[in-house]
């Protein structure tokens, strides 16, 4: 690291998953102090190539290997208008109707403005505030909500400090973060084969390689390698897919919208309505057991429960036969191109790809396709050459020397420098709170009882253990103040209106949040905190998932000085900590080289490395494994021999009748024993069938966003440049797009570059008309995460913010997942009169600063001394 007059070259971790490392390496030149660039990392830096064992995957005269520079995405590589943005938190704020020791005008929340506080007077009314509570009411009062998506910090965690602390004084209520992305294989697919990170197919070394030597055909189902990998480990998925392409791998997209991946790699493109898929993958085991084209030695040695599933799949349990013509009035695809997809998936070695699972796998009942999923695969020998769920190159990619398989969850990692970030916290725990129950808890006077936490990384035994909120003990308490680092319960997860309306509960007497940018949940609390990027801390990243290059590990040294009075996370909570007597406790005594030489042992970087060396370089770079290319595939040894290798199930092999939730859940009609067509429930009535069609008669969709992670990097001028980033409307504001097919627009007069509606009985999104024939009709389709905007809060927004009008419900009776794609809406042109309206009802919306280029201003909110 070169540094002279404060011009330096500083290593950054660019991907934005926030825990289990980093991804997306990068390079920030600094000049006179201020970030001049940011730029892809060199793996060679301070390394000679030589001295680099790497992998290589080769077929018919093809070589893939990596390259010596990482592929951060765009919005990586452009991070530094992130650091530098107009809506950067700059000092503290109270709400200004909000008084520790009067009115405190919780029906205000998202609506009031904000004035300046100095971190003296803010810490010690927080402290204050922690102590009445904890006198009052008990510690389990404090809801903390740490999150896991974010920069990539391990020291400096983006989420999670404030339980260190709350920890230290006995205890609070934490909010488990749900397998979001993953909702589907979490509730489902780890009753057919027992294991798996998140419920997805695990172990899975190799299996990258294994199919480029042995796949025929990829099936790439709901799944867009040119837009969700951007954001946690960049772009090296681009060059994977191009590879399978020149090495003749047929790539299948299914998918509602032909996404950027398809638009770029499909062979074929099956559009498929949302939240349908169950239908398609019925209908393919049917011709399957029809035709006899299953792999029947397989299903009879590897498989329980096949009788009763091939029961319900060929009409004989409910009369009604799992057809092609039957699963074509649900799903929307052609019967004839059911049939071919079906005979031509048996005929050739198949795997189904994924990177995390967005929309596909989050919606109403998302574990009956996930669950769907494995049955296909194992009908067809799962773990045989060429036959794996693939999470791309997230999982599945060469061993690293010096890595083993649980080098990736590291629990001493976890344990100290990452604690309450992580939903194996709930482990221990005692008051828990699925993040996608947070808004009933608020409102709901009767005790809430669920079954499962939903933490990510509990057993599959964790699902079947009920839990209740508050606690029926002397401990138990209702929510009276939240502690929030991940400011986005609104945006990200489900029944965002629901839970706006939650947070303005005169139960709810404080809202604390600390983030670096004022946006989502920000504007629902009495106290903001301004918190340091990944840019402004000293840090050490453990990159160790690889996007499927090299694996390393870095030091992150500081870049630049926090951006007004900003801090970090850490010494956010330090601060709050010193004014409750708890200095020692939370910061240990130790210094910031001394927990980085803890990781770097942590790592058993000290038998590869010396630390002298590691801090000269800056960097570790792992070379690939010397017996690499001889590791077993996934589930190979399962498939080899399941007897020697059996899978995590009570049965030892795959469950298509799960014999665990036909004990424990008998009369659950959502998740039967057998994966199975849901079409309506107590819970959730969001199918064309339903007589809700007569006024939403469209399939919402709603994925991970091309240009940003969630709400992150939102903001970024360069990137909302991009026409599919945003819609720039009549009134000069950027709407988020709203994609909707020729046909429909057509039928709604609407055109492209209209200001449209999507809505339903939850509430109103604007957006921007996105008219296109990249999406089949009878959908909607708008990218989950936007930043909130409210025109009128709880029924209008005006950011794009989708789930506001997603459903409220989990996934199903007992799955608190989150259901947040394929619910019903309709779209429409905003008219005259609702402008009038809105406007009248709450003019201070169209009033507050904006942007052009970056969108919403932390200014918008603040009131400036002398000024209302």
């Amino acid at each position: 690291m070169a540094d002279t007059k404060g011009d330096k070259t500083v290593f950054r971790s660019l991907g934005l998953g926030g825990f289990y490392g980093g991804g997306a390496e990068g390079m920030v030149d600094v000049k006179d102090g201020k970030i001049l660039r940011v730029r892809p990392f060199r793996f060679d830096y301070k390394y000679d190539r030589k001295s680099i064992r790497t992998w290589k995957f080769e077929k018919n005269g093809k070589t893939l290997e990596p390259t010596w520079k990482s592929m951060p995405s765009p919005f990586s590589l452009a991070y530094k208008k992130r650091v530098y943005s107009p809506n950067r938190i700059k000092y503290p704020l109270i709400r200004v109707d909000w008084d520790p020791n009067g009115e405190r005008n919780p029906q205000n929340r998202g609506k009031s403005k904000y004035r300046r506080i100095s971190w003296d007077e803010v810490t010690t009314i927080i402290a204050n505030e922690i102590k009445r509570i904890h006198a009052k009411y008990g510690v389990n009062a404090i809801l903390m909500q740490g999150d896991g998506h974010g920069e990539c910090k391990t020291i400096n965690t983006p989420h999670g400090q404030p339980g260190i602390l709350l920890d230290h004084m006995g205890g609070f209520t934490l909010q488990v973060r749900n397998a979001d992305s993953w909702e589907g294989w979490y509730w489902g697919a780890k009753h057919v084969w027992g294991q798996g990170v998140q419920g997805m197919y695990w172990p899975a070394h190799n299996i990258v390689k294994d199919s480029t030597e042995h796949s025929e055909m990829v099936l790439f189902w709901g799944c867009d390698p040119e837009t969700t990998p951007w954001g946690f480990t960049g772009q090296f998925c681009s060059s994977l897919m191009y590879f399978w392409k020149d090495i003749g791998i047929k790539q299948v997209y299914i998918c509602p919208d032909l996404n950027y991946g398809a638009a770029i790699h499909a062979d074929k493109w099956i559009p498929v309505l949302p939240n349908t898929d169950a239908a398609l993958q019925l209908a393919i085991a049917y011709l399957w057991i029809a035709e006899g084209t299953y792999d029947k030695e397989y299903v009879e040695t590897h498989v329980t429960g096949f009788d009763k599933f091939s029961d319900y799949v060929m009409g004989k349990d409910d009369g009604v036969p799992k057809t092609p013509e039957w699963a074509s009035t649900k799903c929307g695809v052609p019967e004839w191109t059911i049939k071919a997809l079906a005979r031509e998936f048996a005929r050739k070695v198949t795997s189904i790809a994924h990177y995390f699972g967005g929309g596909y796998i989050r919606g109403p009942w998302s574990h009956e396709p996930a669950r769907l999923e494995v049955c296909l695969l194992g009908m067809q020998g799962l773990g045989k050459p060429g036959v794996h769920q693939h999470q791309l190159s997230y999982f599945g990619m060469p061993r690293m020397e010096g890595l083993t398989g649980t080098s990736f969850w590291n629990p001493e990692i976890m344990e100290r420098l990452a604690l309450p970030v992580l939903s194996s916290v709930a482990n221990w725990q005692e008051s828990v709170l699925p993040k996608t129950l947070v808004h009933k808890a608020l409102k709901s006077e009767e005790p809430l009882k669920f079954m499962g936490t939903g933490a990510i990384e509990a057993s599959v035994a964790a699902q079947f253990k009920e839990h209740e909120f508050p606690l029926p003990t002397k401990d138990g308490a209702r929510i009276r103040m939240i502690w929030t680092d991940t400011p986005c319960r609104t945006t990200c997860w489900n029944g965002g209106n629901e839970t706006e309306e939650a947070l303005r509960s005169p139960e709810v007497e404080c809202i604390l949040a600390q983030h670096p940018w004022l946006e989502n949940d920000c504007l629902f609390s009495d106290i903001i905190l301004p918190a340091n990027t990944h840019m402004e801390v000293e840090d050490i990243v453990t990159n160790i998932r690889q996007g499927g290059q090299f694996a390393d590990v870095m030091l992150c040294h500081k870049a630049v000085e926090p951006v007004g009075e900003s801090k970090s996370d850490f010494e956010i909570v330090l601060e709050i900590a010193k004014k409750l007597g708890y200095e020692q406790q939370v910061s240990e005594g130790a210094t910031t080289e001394e927990i980085q030489k803890k990781v770097f042992e942590y790592m058993n970087l000290d038998k590869l490395t010396t630390w002298e060396d590691f801090k000269e370089k800056g960097y570790y770079l792992y070379s690939a494994a010397e017996d690499w290319e001889s590791d077993p595939a996934g589930f190979s040894r399962f498939a080899e021999n399941p007897e020697k290798s059996p899978l995590g199930t009570p049965s030892r092999k795959l469950e298509f009748y799960s014999e665990r939730l036909a004990k424990h859940f008998p009369d659950d009609k959502e998740r039967p024993p057998s994966p199975q067509w849901i079409e309506k429930s107590e819970m959730h009535d969001e199918r064309l069938s339903s007589p809700r069609t007569k006024d939403y008669p469209l399939l919402l969709m709603s994925n991970h966003g091309r240009w940003r992670v969630h709400s992150q990097c939102d903001d970024i001028t360069w990137t909302r440049e991009a026409p599919t980033m945003k819609v720039t409307g009549h009134d000069g504001y950027k709407y988020e797009p709203i994609w909707i097919h020729t046909s429909e627009a057509e039928k709604r007069g609407i055109k492209n570059g209209d200001i449209i509606k999507i809505f339903n009985e939850r509430g109103i999104v604007l957006g921007g008309a996105y008219v296109t024939e990249r999406l089949r009709p009878g959908v909607a389709y708008i990218d989950h995460g936007a930043r909130i905007d409210p025109i009128i809060p709880g029924k209008v927004d005006r950011g794009g913010a989708i789930n506001t009008i997603s459903p409220d419900g989990v996934t199903s009776k007992n799955a608190v997942g989150q259901a947040t794609s394929g619910y019903l809406v309709e779209v429409g042109r905003v008219t005259a009169q609702e402008w009038e309206e809105w406007r009248r009802e709450n003019p201070a919306a169209f009033e507050r600063k904006y942007d052009s280029d970056a969108g919403l201003r932390f200014d918008a909110w603040v009131v400036k001394e002398g000024v209302k």
